[in-house]
Parts: C-alpha cells; sequence; structure tokens
C-alpha cells in the first residue's frame, strides 16, 4: 500500500483514492487533498470531474514535457464562508527541469448538488 500524496499520512486508498474512485469529498479541503493527489498521479479525468464548469479549461495538458515532479503539500487555511462556499489556502512544492518551485496559492471552492468543485485560485506570490 502506498502513502498518499496529499501529506496526511495515510494510506492512498483510505485517503484521496476513495474520492478518485468516486466518493464525494466531505469539504473544500478534503477535495482540494484529492485534486493535489490527483495532479501527482496524473488523473486528468478527476481534476475535470472536480472542476467547477464555468472555470474548467479545455484540456490540462498533463502528459506535456517538462512535467512537475510534486514534492509536497501543506495546507496553511482553511474556512467556509457558508454552507455552499469555502477557501483553502496552500502551498504545493514541485520541482521542474531540475529547479525548485512552489505554488502558494488561495482557492475558491463551490458546494454544487453535494459535491465540491474546485473554481479558481489566486497566487500569494
Amino acid at each position: 500500500m502506498s502513502a498518499c500524496p496529499c501529506g496526511s499520512g495515510r494510506v492512498l486508498d483510505e485517503c484521496c483514492g476513495r474520492y478518485h474512485a468516486g466518493e464525494a469529498a466531505p469539504d473544500a479541503e478534503a477535495l482540494m487533498r484529492s485534486r493535489y493527489s490527483a495532479y501527482v498521479l496524473g488523473l486528468e479525468d478527476y481534476l475535470r470531474a472536480t472542476w467547477h464548469p464555468s472555470t474548467c479549461p479545455a484540456t490540462l495538458d498533463l502528459c506535456t514535457p517538462p512535467l512537475p515532479q510534486w514534492r509536497g503539500l501543506e495546507v496553511k487555511a482553511c474556512a467556509s464562508q457558508d454552507a455552499t462556499h469555502a477557501t483553502v489556502e496552500f502551498v504545493a512544492r514541485y520541482k521542474l527541469n531540475g529547479r525548485a518551485f512552489k505554488l502558494h496559492e488561495i482557492s475558491r471552492f463551490e458546494r454544487i448538488d453535494g459535491r465540491w468543485l474546485y473554481v479558481d485560485g489566486g497566487s500569494r506570490e
């Protein structure tokens, strides 16, 4: 059993893997973690399925080189605005062509028909 890429310390099947398999994420943080794991694992279909239709890009090009090497996720803060809107601040670290980078973002999420969806995010740096 492999560790979940989201950094929870749990195995993939007991963590983000269950959301990748179709279970609805219970909150915005769980969805954000599962989306990070989906990037690590190259699960484009899952990413598109959990993206708000108004902001989802036509393609993600997850297989187009150069491919990032994901190095870790740190969730900094989570906030619920109401029952259907939330934000998650996180830092995702990765390497690209041997150089280290980080994505520090505050992502917005919306719950529609019982499922959380990623709307968009703003960079913190």
